[in-house]
């Protein structure tokens, strides 16, 4: 079992920052993929980034260049660091974790670009 707890959500304007941390418990967390999915109202979950165990990182279109997926396997932790948001980026976003056909998820943070 592993427990994923996300952090780092909140209000920013347009063109704005912000850091999502998921730190993971319950098992070893250097053997599973991470990801970041992110879910906007009246809209399926979709991925955004994952990263693999080696630290090999991939990106959906609509965030490259702009959001970087990263790991501490030290400190059980996934970042997505998000740069130049815009509206269509408000989301609730949820941590993943993967082994095979083993799935775990976060419980989600809010993340809304406003002005």
């Amino acid at each position: 079992q592993v427990q994923l707890v996300e952090s780092g959500g909140g209000l920013v304007q347009p063109g704005g920052s912000l850091r999502l941390s998921c730190v993971a418990s319950g098992s070893e967390f250097s053997i599973y993929g991470m990801a970041w999915y992110r879910q906007a109202p009246g809209k399926q979950r979709e991925s955004v980034a994952g990263i693999s165990r080696g630290g090999s990182a991939g990106y959906t279109d609509s965030v490259k260049g702009r959001f970087t997926i990263s790991r501490d396997n030290a400190k059980n932790t996934v970042y997505l660091e998000m740069n130049s948001l815009k509206p269509e980026d408000t989301a609730v976003y949820y941590c993943n974790a993967i082994r095979g056909a083993v799935n775990y998820w976060g419980k989600g943070t809010l993340v809304t670009v406003s002005s």
